[in-house]
């Protein structure tokens, strides 16, 4: 009996070191995460915003004031110009082409595989929609210069009497929203999935055809759910870089023409930091101020989305 309960003792006092560890481990990976994110904006700030002893940030040499107002960014020629709102213009038709496209195409496969396709084909059909995440952001910026823009763009722009560059923001935007499609489909089918099952049953007990089901009662169950993963599909394409980069240039100007050359403030920071400027000039800094710009729309999609999220919570709970 008294080895039996000195067994039991050890193995509960392994058990509880093991568990400690895992804990602490997981303690860690988490202070790991929080403590990377306050040095990159410890970072973005310093350079952009605060400055030590006499290296001037970047707002201590370019009103913010000037930097949002003004409409033409050329920080390598002359005296310099800082305006964002061109850089603003071509991420915003970017973003906006993208979320056209993505958004509705990523919405209508997860309705798919929620409400119609059978398990074998969902098991089919989803790693091929994952597929998409897994190809390298290069290769879409490429396909979309060498396939997109003269296969289809520039036939389509030229019948409707636009002239097409080779490099424009349109042949961005629909790669980037190929791109969100896989982020889309499965964030948005998780949230289908999660409504009751008791309300399609309803729905089908009162006569409803499996489309009205689909579109009249799971749909607007998942709503909120559904445009918090539209709101982090949308961050992720404000944040893409190789393929915007690639197929829609870095000439930053204000247009309204799709067809045109646009920069946005990703392409512009690849740009910037592979070109000539030197470390600590104004040109150099520019990056760390149009990165806390793009810092801070990120992060303010993300709180709006986390803010539909628990709302949703508070709906359904």
């Amino acid at each position: 009996m008294d080895q039996s309960r000195h067994s039991l003792a050890a193995k509960t006092n392994f058990r509880r070191i093991f568990e400690g560890c895992v804990l602490f481990s997981l303690w860690m990976c988490a202070f790991v995460s929080v403590l990377t994110t306050g040095a990159i904006i410890f970072v973005l700030v310093s350079e952009s915003v605060l400055g030590f002893g006499d290296n001037l940030a970047f707002f201590q040499k370019v009103s913010l004031w000037n930097f949002l107002t003004d409409t033409e960014w050329s920080p390598q020629y002359g005296e310099g110009k800082f305006g964002i709102l061109p850089l603003f213009v071509g991420t915003l038709w970017v973003t906006g082409i993208a979320a056209l496209i993505g958004l509705p195409i990523g919405l209508a496969s997860a309705i798919y595989l929620s409400e119609y396709a059978s398990p074998r084909m969902r098991k089919v059909v989803k790693p091929l929609l994952e597929i998409l995440a897994g190809i390298p952001t290069v290769v879409y910026g490429y396909f979309a210069l060498i396939f997109i823009t003269p296969m289809i763009i520039k036939p389509f722009g030229e019948f409707l009497g636009f002239n097409v560059n080779t490099f424009n923001a349109l042949s961005a935007g629909i790669v980037v929203g190929v791109m969100i499609i896989p982020m889309v489909t499965s964030l948005s089918e998780d949230v289908l999935r999660a409504v009751p099952r008791g309300l399609r049953e309803a729905g089908y007990a009162l006569g409803s055809t499996r489309l009205d089901v689909s579109v009249k009662i799971v749909l607007p169950a998942a709503l909120s759910g559904i445009l918090a993963s539209f709101l982090l599909a949308v961050s992720r394409a404000l944040g893409e870089t190789m393929a915007v980069t690639i197929a829609a240039g870095i000439q930053p100007k204000i247009t309204w023409n799709p067809f045109d050359t646009v920069c946005t403030m990703t392409a512009n920071i690849v740009s910037m930091a592979s070109g000539d400027s030197s470390t600590g000039s104004i040109e150099y800094r520019s990056i760390y101020a149009v990165a806390l710009s793009l810092f801070l729309m990120t992060l303010f999609l993300n709180i709006l989305s986390q803010f539909i999220l628990n709302r949703y919570r508070e709906v359904y709970n």
